[in-house]
Parts: C-alpha cells; structure tokens; sequence
C-alpha cells in the first residue's frame, strides 16, 4: 500500500510539475484582425473582447509581458489584415511577438449577405461568395506566411467564426450557415498548412446563440460570447481548462462609443499640434489606432 501511494504521489507531482512547466513561458501577445479582435460590441462601441480576455487571464497567471490590439480593426477583410501585417509599423511589434491570434476572413464574406433582421431573412449570391472564399483562402495562406517571416517565434492562432445570424428563420439559416462553415473550414486548413493552429469557436454558439448575439441588427457578440471564444482559445492554449474564465471573472463593461473615440482623437491632435510631437493616441483610445478610416467604414456598414 505504502508502495502504491508513492507511485500515485509522484504521478500526481509529475503532472503538476509538468502543467506548470507548460506556463512558466510569459507571452509577447498581439491580437491581429478584425472587429472581434479589436473588442467590438453588439452596440457598435469599443470595450473588452475575446483577446483581452486572453490578455487578463494570462496576466492573473503571470504568463503575459506584453499585449496589445493595435494590428485589429474593424471591418478588416483578409486583404487589409494582409496590408497591415506587411506594414513599416507593425514590424517590430511582430518580431517580439511570441503569441498571435488571427481573426480574418468574415468581412470576405458576410459583408456579401444581405440581412434583413426584421423579415428574418438572409440572401446571398453564390458565385460571389465562392469567389471571396477563394480570396479569402489565398490572403490567409500569404498572411501565415508572412508571420513566419515577420515573427518568427511567435505561436499563431487562427480563430474560427460563429454562426452570427441566430434570430433569423430556421429556413434561411442553411445556406449562410453552409457558406460559414466553408469559411471556418478553409481556416483551419490554411492553419495546419502553416504549422499554425485552428480555434474552433463555432461549437460553443451554434445556430441559435440569441444569448451571445443580443441584437437582431449586429452581428458582434456580448460579454458572455468574447468569454466563449476566450475560453476555447485557452483550452488549445494550455490543453485542459486550466485556464478557463468563469463568468463572474469578467470585467465591468467599460465600452467607448464611436463619438467619444472621435472626440478622444481630436483631443489627441490638438495636443500634438500645441506640443508638436507625437501623442499617444494608440494608448488613450482601447489600443488601437486609425479611427477616422474607422468611421468610414463604419459608415459603409463595414463592421465585423
């Protein structure tokens, strides 16, 4: 008996030692993307997303020196993510990166679908879906690429999407539903060409997330939805739930509207020009930058 409690008292020393050793690596974290990763809410503000709460979580288990959402944008298609991983200003935040999570590829598409939140109804052309998931397939095939050269030592993540229309009728989710599930497929293979890995937030929505989906006219997720797709990105991350937010772990809301991002932003360039030098425009306003692009795309309904 004595001999058999050693054993176990050592199998379970192993595997504590072994899920700490897996943690002890502390993280240079960038979120890379669109809306979801930038922390849009279904009320088209700014406040705490999926990849902030990455960033807390691996904050409160002393596993994050560095994070930040700069490289997001709303209504970022692949093409722009592409654009923006390439770019002279995100160089150096990449080449210290050692984690990086991908949100790409629902502006290629769901901006096609046409969504009537009232009639409860989705319409969408085939052919022109067809063409922007195969364009969506080349950009995130060159981007996985580009990280490899551009930051070397950084994990990537490629995150999934969820069925983001759960209000409409049982009869017209099908097809949108069918050109989704496409999208996420082409992700995870474009992911494992790469050497990179998939997160699949799909299973935790479903096809009637109307908890996680609050408004009938957004497509964006609440609190309790950014804490699902947190979570399955913690799960992959450290292989159980070790890590899994609970939800009386999440955060007050805190959102910031568009109006007060443009007046946070006219404030900063009065500043500059009385001071002339640059100000800390990325820092003042939810850690990312080029708002006035923002509002046009927000204008034009661009919005995931």
């Amino acid at each position: 008996m004595k001999r058999l409690l050693s054993i176990i008292g050592t199998a379970i020393f192993t595997m504590v030692l072994g899920v700490s050793s897996a943690f002890t690596q502390t993280e240079n974290y960038l979120s890379i993307g669109d809306s979801l990763a930038a922390g849009q809410t279904p009320y088209q503000q700014i406040d705490t997303g999926y990849s902030d709460l990455i960033a807390m979580k691996l904050g409160m288990t002393r596993q994050l020196s560095f994070y930040t959402k700069e490289l997001a944008f709303p209504g970022y298609t692949t093409a722009d993510v592409l654009k923006r991983v390439k770019s002279t200003e995100a160089s150096d935040l990449l080449a210290n990166a050692t984690l990086i999570t991908v949100s790409a590829g629902a502006n290629d598409l769901l901006r096609l679908v046409q969504a009537n939140p009232t009639a409860g109804t989705l319409v969408f052309s085939q052919l022109q879906t067809d063409y922007a998931l195969n364009i969506a397939r080349k950009n995130m095939a060159e981007i996985l690429e580009e990280l490899k050269v551009r930051a070397p030592k950084a994990k990537v993540y490629v995150m999934g999407y969820y069925f983001a229309y759960p209000n409409t009728h049982a009869t017209q989710k099908e097809g949108t539903n069918a050109q989704l599930v496409k999208l996420n497929t082409i992700l995870q293979l474009q992911a494992e060409h790469a050497g990179a890995a998939y997160v699949n937030v799909y299973d935790a929505f479903g096809l009637n997330a109307t908890n996680l989906l609050p408004n009938i006219s957004d497509v964006h997720p609440n609190f309790e939805g950014y804490r699902q797709m947190a979570n399955a990105f913690l799960h992959d991350y450290s292989g159980s739930k070790a890590l899994a937010i609970s939800s009386n772990e999440l955060p007050k809301p805190n959102p910031t509207s568009f109006e007060q991002i443009l007046k946070q932003l006219a404030k900063a360039e009065q500043k500059q020009e009385e001071k002339e030098k640059p100000s800390p425009t990325a820092c003042a306003i939810q850690g990312f930058t080029g708002y006035v692009a923002f509002m046009e795309k927000v204008r034009a309904k661009e919005l995931f």
